[in-house]
């Protein structure tokens, strides 16, 4: 079975502009084109085209993905590697959400009762948090000039009030959680709404691209 450049687009959410780029640096050539001059895709391209941004995603390049299909190397292999990625951040991201869920019905709880809450075990607070020091590692090698300008933006705001900026941070950290807990849809307004905040939020300190974002 062979597809159309449109409806590989549309299956893929890939534009027709980018199918066409990647047809002319020779990363995914169409199976073939029709008498009309369009491009035809078969189910080895599409295969191929799933594993793009998988490879994007580990930050390599349109050419050094290219080299990675083209060689002998077990694309199995690449793929199995960033599922076990992907199946750590979600198990993160999900005890991460639990821990905020249970501190908001604890405070709900507390406030309900008219008095504070009373924490039993203080490390379920932080469970599912990645340690600062490995989050800044990795981004100090993956982008060193937005972490210059983000240490140099940090160290500004010495006149400002820290303490009220991570309040803040943190309860946005709170709403977005709420949202995974309730199993909002990132479509969602709200959640959009949200994520734009979160965004406006850090280019006060560096512009991030889509993937570091």
């Amino acid at each position: 079975m062979a597809w159309s450049i449109a409806e590989v687009a549309r299956i893929s959410k890939v534009t027709p502009r980018t199918l066409r780029h990647y047809d002319e640096i020779g990363l995914l050539p169409p199976a073939g084109i029709g008498s009309n001059g369009h491009r035809y895709y078969e189910e080895a391209d599409l295969l191929r085209l799933q594993q793009i941004p998988l490879m994007r995603e580990l930050d390599l390049g349109l050419r050094d993905i290219q080299a990675v299909l083209d060689s002998q190397l077990d694309q199995v292999a690449v793929l199995r590697e960033h599922h076990q990625r992907l199946l750590a951040e979600r198990d993160r991201l999900e005890r991460l959400a639990r821990t905020v869920g249970r501190t908001i019905a604890e405070l709900e709880e507390g406030k309900n009762k008219g008095h504070m809450t009373k924490i039993n075990k203080p490390e379920n607070l932080f469970e599912g948090f990645q340690p600062p020091s490995e989050a800044e590692a990795e981004v100090r090698e993956r982008w060193p000039r937005a972490w210059e300008q983000s240490r140099q933006a940090v160290e500004a705001m010495i006149s400002e009030d820290p303490e009220r900026w991570q309040r803040e941070v943190t309860a946005q950290m709170i709403r977005m959680a709420e949202f995974m807990v309730a199993g909002t849809p990132v479509s969602a307004p709200a959640a959009q709404a949200e994520v734009d905040a979160n965004y406006q939020g850090i280019c006060r300190f560096w512009t991030p691209t889509a993937a570091a974002y």
